[in-house]
Protein backbone atom coordinates (compact mmCIF):
# COMPACT_ATOMS: atom_id res chain seq x y z
CA UNK A 1 0.00 0.00 0.00
CA UNK A 2 2.62 2.34 1.14
CA UNK A 3 4.78 1.75 -2.27
CA UNK A 4 1.80 2.47 -4.19
CA UNK A 5 0.82 5.43 -2.73
CA UNK A 6 4.80 6.51 -2.77
CA UNK A 7 4.39 5.60 -6.94
CA UNK A 8 1.71 8.37 -7.41
CA UNK A 9 3.27 11.25 -4.82
CA UNK A 10 6.74 10.73 -6.75
CA UNK A 11 4.62 11.10 -10.28
CA UNK A 12 1.96 14.41 -9.17
CA UNK A 13 5.83 15.74 -7.62
CA UNK A 14 7.42 15.29 -11.07
CA UNK A 15 9.40 18.67 -12.02
CA UNK A 16 9.04 20.43 -8.27
CA UNK A 17 11.58 22.96 -7.15
CA UNK A 18 14.61 21.12 -5.48
CA UNK A 19 13.32 22.38 -1.91
CA UNK A 20 10.15 20.49 -1.72
CA UNK A 21 10.99 17.12 -4.80
CA UNK A 22 10.40 13.74 -3.98
CA UNK A 23 13.93 13.63 -2.66
CA UNK A 24 12.73 16.18 0.27
CA UNK A 25 10.08 13.73 1.05
CA UNK A 26 12.21 10.42 1.06
CA UNK A 27 14.48 11.71 3.52
CA UNK A 28 11.36 13.13 5.62
CA UNK A 29 10.07 10.21 4.96
CA UNK A 30 13.53 7.81 6.54
CA UNK A 31 13.58 9.96 9.63
CA UNK A 32 9.59 9.38 10.32
CA UNK A 33 10.16 5.99 10.75
CA UNK A 34 13.48 5.91 12.71
CA UNK A 35 12.07 8.13 15.16
CA UNK A 36 8.63 6.44 14.86
CA UNK A 37 9.69 3.06 15.72
CA UNK A 38 11.89 4.32 18.62
CA UNK A 39 8.59 6.22 19.97
CA UNK A 40 6.17 3.64 18.97
CA UNK A 41 4.33 5.37 16.41
CA UNK A 42 1.62 3.78 14.39
CA UNK A 43 3.65 3.35 11.34
CA UNK A 44 1.23 3.36 8.04
CA UNK A 45 -0.10 6.54 9.46
CA UNK A 46 3.16 8.05 9.65
CA UNK A 47 4.55 7.03 6.76
CA UNK A 48 1.49 7.80 4.58
CA UNK A 49 1.67 11.04 6.09
CA UNK A 50 5.43 11.81 5.42
CA UNK A 51 4.57 10.85 2.08
CA UNK A 52 1.71 12.93 1.25
CA UNK A 53 2.66 15.83 3.31
CA UNK A 54 3.50 17.96 0.84
CA UNK A 55 1.49 17.41 -2.71
CA UNK A 56 0.66 20.61 -2.30
CA UNK A 57 3.09 24.11 -2.16
CA UNK A 58 2.09 27.22 -2.88
CA UNK A 59 4.82 29.63 -3.97
CA UNK A 60 6.40 31.45 -0.57
CA UNK A 61 5.13 34.92 -1.89
CA UNK A 62 1.68 33.45 -2.71
CA UNK A 63 -1.97 34.78 -1.13
CA UNK A 64 -2.36 30.34 -1.25
CA UNK A 65 1.05 30.04 0.77
CA UNK A 66 -0.84 29.04 4.11
CA UNK A 67 -3.19 26.73 2.46
CA UNK A 68 -0.42 24.38 1.25
CA UNK A 69 -1.25 22.30 4.02
CA UNK A 70 -4.55 22.04 4.14
CA UNK A 71 -4.46 21.17 -0.31
CA UNK A 72 -1.63 18.27 0.62
CA UNK A 73 -4.45 16.99 3.23
CA UNK A 74 -7.33 17.01 1.04
CA UNK A 75 -5.65 15.63 -2.11
CA UNK A 76 -4.20 13.16 0.77
CA UNK A 77 -7.75 12.34 1.84
CA UNK A 78 -9.47 11.49 -1.56
CA UNK A 79 -6.33 9.41 -2.44
CA UNK A 80 -6.58 7.36 0.68
CA UNK A 81 -10.28 6.99 0.70
CA UNK A 82 -9.94 6.13 -3.20
CA UNK A 83 -7.74 3.25 -2.10
CA UNK A 84 -10.60 1.54 0.60
CA UNK A 85 -8.59 3.32 3.85
CA UNK A 86 -10.89 3.48 6.60
CA UNK A 87 -12.10 6.69 7.65
CA UNK A 88 -11.13 7.18 10.32
CA UNK A 89 -7.71 6.17 9.60
CA UNK A 90 -7.93 8.67 6.86
CA UNK A 91 -8.28 11.32 9.32
CA UNK A 92 -5.61 10.74 11.26
CA UNK A 93 -2.74 10.87 8.03
CA UNK A 94 -4.90 14.25 7.31
CA UNK A 95 -4.41 15.64 10.61
CA UNK A 96 -0.87 14.61 10.60
CA UNK A 97 -0.58 16.53 7.31
CA UNK A 98 -2.64 20.01 8.37
CA UNK A 99 -0.65 20.45 11.57
CA UNK A 100 2.37 19.96 10.47
CA UNK A 101 2.55 23.26 8.74
CA UNK A 102 5.40 25.81 10.34
CA UNK A 103 2.79 28.88 9.76
CA UNK A 104 0.05 27.24 11.18
CA UNK A 105 2.62 27.27 14.47
CA UNK A 106 0.56 23.83 16.15
CA UNK A 107 1.56 21.85 18.19
CA UNK A 108 -0.10 18.53 17.37
CA UNK A 109 -2.02 16.23 19.51
CA UNK A 110 -0.94 12.92 18.18
CA UNK A 111 2.47 11.21 18.19
CA UNK A 112 2.35 10.68 14.31
CA UNK A 113 1.90 13.99 13.73
CA UNK A 114 4.50 15.28 16.21
CA UNK A 115 6.88 13.16 14.45
CA UNK A 116 5.91 13.89 11.24
CA UNK A 117 6.36 17.57 12.64
CA UNK A 118 9.92 16.61 13.45
CA UNK A 119 11.22 15.02 10.58
CA UNK A 120 9.70 18.06 8.09
CA UNK A 121 11.65 20.50 10.32
CA UNK A 122 14.55 18.35 10.48
CA UNK A 123 15.02 18.27 7.35
CA UNK A 124 15.41 22.62 7.08
CA UNK A 125 18.49 22.47 9.47
CA UNK A 126 22.00 20.89 8.91
CA UNK A 127 24.05 20.89 5.43
CA UNK A 128 20.80 19.72 3.71
CA UNK A 129 18.50 23.00 4.83
CA UNK A 130 21.58 25.29 4.19
CA UNK A 131 21.11 23.57 0.49
CA UNK A 132 17.09 24.08 0.26
CA UNK A 133 17.43 27.98 1.90
CA UNK A 134 19.72 29.14 -0.84
CA UNK A 135 17.49 27.06 -3.81
CA UNK A 136 14.45 28.08 -3.12
CA UNK A 137 16.23 32.06 -2.51
CA UNK A 138 17.73 31.41 -5.81
CA UNK A 139 14.11 30.39 -7.09
CA UNK A 140 12.73 33.64 -6.03
CA UNK A 141 14.89 36.07 -6.80
CA UNK A 142 15.93 36.78 -3.59
CA UNK A 143 19.55 38.55 -2.98
CA UNK A 144 21.74 36.28 -0.45
CA UNK A 145 22.11 38.86 1.97
CA UNK A 146 21.78 42.25 3.27
CA UNK A 147 25.19 43.93 2.74
CA UNK A 148 24.97 46.56 5.09
CA UNK A 149 23.80 44.02 8.03
CA UNK A 150 23.83 40.81 6.78
CA UNK A 151 23.29 38.86 9.84
CA UNK A 152 21.01 41.36 12.04
CA UNK A 153 23.02 42.52 14.32
CA UNK A 154 21.39 45.91 14.58
CA UNK A 155 17.88 46.48 14.82
CA UNK A 156 17.24 45.05 11.78
CA UNK A 157 14.01 42.65 11.54
CA UNK A 158 14.92 39.87 9.58
CA UNK A 159 13.00 40.04 5.63
CA UNK A 160 13.32 36.80 4.40
CA UNK A 161 11.15 37.45 1.46
CA UNK A 162 13.80 39.86 0.85
CA UNK A 163 17.02 38.58 1.86
CA UNK A 164 17.85 34.41 2.07
CA UNK A 165 20.48 34.75 5.03
CA UNK A 166 17.78 36.64 7.15
CA UNK A 167 15.85 33.14 6.96
CA UNK A 168 18.20 31.70 9.13
CA UNK A 169 17.63 34.21 11.77
CA UNK A 170 13.72 34.48 11.03
CA UNK A 171 12.95 30.67 11.15
CA UNK A 172 15.86 28.21 11.22
CA UNK A 173 18.10 29.06 13.87
CA UNK A 174 14.52 28.83 16.02
CA UNK A 175 13.86 25.16 15.40
CA UNK A 176 15.54 23.23 17.81
CA UNK A 177 13.53 24.18 19.95
CA UNK A 178 10.49 23.21 18.68
CA UNK A 179 11.16 19.55 18.60
CA UNK A 180 8.99 16.86 20.56
CA UNK A 181 10.57 13.95 20.42
CA UNK A 182 14.05 13.24 22.12
CA UNK A 183 15.57 11.53 18.88
CA UNK A 184 14.64 14.84 17.35
CA UNK A 185 15.77 17.64 19.80
CA UNK A 186 19.20 15.59 19.66
CA UNK A 187 19.88 15.29 15.97
CA UNK A 188 18.40 19.23 15.64
CA UNK A 189 21.14 20.48 18.31
CA UNK A 190 23.39 18.65 15.84
CA UNK A 191 22.45 20.08 12.84
CA UNK A 192 21.69 23.64 14.18
CA UNK A 193 25.24 23.96 15.29
CA UNK A 194 26.50 22.76 11.77
CA UNK A 195 24.55 25.83 10.64
CA UNK A 196 25.74 27.95 13.07
CA UNK A 197 29.24 26.95 11.81
CA UNK A 198 28.57 27.87 8.37
CA UNK A 199 27.14 31.14 9.74
CA UNK A 200 30.42 31.82 11.18
CA UNK A 201 32.55 31.02 8.11
CA UNK A 202 30.22 32.84 5.91
CA UNK A 203 30.80 36.23 8.05
CA UNK A 204 34.52 35.65 7.30
CA UNK A 205 34.10 35.53 4.12
CA UNK A 206 32.33 38.76 3.01
CA UNK A 207 33.61 40.79 5.52
CA UNK A 208 36.84 39.86 4.32
CA UNK A 209 38.23 38.73 7.75
CA UNK A 210 41.49 35.94 7.61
Amino acid sequence: MLEDIRKEAEAMLAGRDPGHDMAHIERVYAVAEQIGREEGADLEILLASALLHDLVVHPKGSKERSRSADDSAELAEKMLLTRGWEKDRVDRVAYCIRSHSYSKNVSPATLEARVLQDADRLDALGAVGIARTFSVGGSEMRRFYNPEDPFCLTDREPEDRKWTLDHFKAKLLRLEDTMHTASAKKMAHERTRFMEAFLSQLEKEISHSP
